[in-house]
């Protein structure tokens, strides 16, 4: 009764061995670096339901760009401008305007070194 109970470990623990044999996993010798580059957006204009929204952005090595804006429940639309790279951090300037409230801009992140 024991060794019955003990086969179905067994047979486990070997698919496991046999697993990590055959997928030994990646070492430090087989990375390759690729520099990072993309691009892309899109946007979404939906009349009925209101849904208004759009985003672009793009990335060359560690330095990132983009926006996105959307038409919020007020009918205002805030509009989000960033940029980020390995020296001068992540920076967003938003954007509020129409709608019920005031025109406003807001910062957030470290200011630009330019």
């Amino acid at each position: 009764m024991q060794q019955t109970k003990a086969l179905p470990f067994i047979a486990i623990v070997a698919a496991l061995l046999a697993a990590v044999v055959a997928f030994p996993g990646h070492s430090t010798e087989d990375y390759h670096y690729e520099h990072p580059k993309y691009k892309f957006e899109y946007a979404v204009h939906d009349p009925h339901t209101g849904d208004v929204k759009e985003q672009w952005e793009s990335r060359d090595g560690d330095a990132v760009k983009g926006s996105y804006s959307l038409k919020e429940a007020d009918g205002g639309t805030r509009t989000v401008e960033y940029h980020a790279d390995k020296h001068n951090g992540f920076f967003a300037v938003v954007k509020k305007a129409g709608g019920h409230s005031k025109p406003e801009i807001t910062y957030h992140g470290a200011k630009p070194h330019y």
